[in-house]
């Protein structure tokens, strides 16, 4: 009798084992990336770095992560006396990991190269969803970074970066594309962090002007420690 209450207790168990398994990987706790679910609806206007690094803390504390340091993968380019600032030196070493424990990528290094995960399978939101893309409505795969496909700043002069980060009016920004798809067959197109620059209506940095080429004012956010 015991022997079949032991068998039977096990594949109960083992039947349970998978959902297990599963919400624990998909734990906010041990995520250290993710794309914004939402943006801070003022179009390229996010407060500067700083607005921006703390949209990202926000999302990440209600998906239970908020022990760690969150930073936006943002340029800035040099103004003002003040120097650039580039978004791959603002994320941390890594491996990165997603809501779902993939790895997008192990280091610097390999995320700014052909060998990244990140597709729109893995550049999942905070909350574990995948992102609208290229084919969807909405299409919402243009995502701001303001940075050059090695994830350095752009040089002084056409601006990039929505006027680092405080313009929802004149300039543009640099965005990639969250699902590597694009209106060509080109490296832009599939590029997560460098595909065009924003574009519309009211000159590019409005949120009606992010949304009008597939994109919403959406960021990438690391986990910096």
């Amino acid at each position: 009798m015991t022997s079949i209450r032991s068998i039977l207790i096990g594949s109960a168990l083992l039947a349970v084992a998978p959902g297990l398994i599963a919400t624990a990987s998909a734990d906010g706790a041990d995520m250290s990336f993710f794309l914004t679910s939402n943006g801070p609806g003022q179009g390229g206007n996010l407060g500067g770095l700083a607005g921006a690094d703390r949209h990202c803390q926000t999302l990440a504390q209600a998906a239970g992560a908020s022990a760690k340091i969150w930073r936006a993968y943002l340029s800035t380019q040099a103004t003002d006396g003040q120097p650039a600032v580039n978004a791959r030196d603002r994320i941390g070493k890594g491996p990165w990991r997603n809501a779902k424990g993939v790895v997008i990528a192990k280091d610097v290094a390999e995320l700014h190269s052909g060998s990244n995960n990140l597709t729109k399978q893995t550049a999942l939101s905070e909350k574990g969803e995948v992102i609208n893309g290229r084919g969807d409505t909405p299409n919402r795969h243009d995502v701001l970074t303001g940075s050059q496909a090695d994830g350095t700043a752009f040089a002084p002069g056409e601006d990039r970066t929505c006027r680092n980060w405080t313009s929802a009016t004149t300039g543009a920004a640099m965005v990639g594309h969250s699902d590597r798809i694009g209106l060509r067959d080109d490296e832009p197109s599939k590029s997560w962090n460098a595909s065009h620059p924003s574009r519309g209506p009211d000159g590019g940095c409005s949120q009606a002007d992010l949304k009008s080429t597939g994109g919403d004012g959406l960021l990438y956010c690391f986990a910096a420690n």
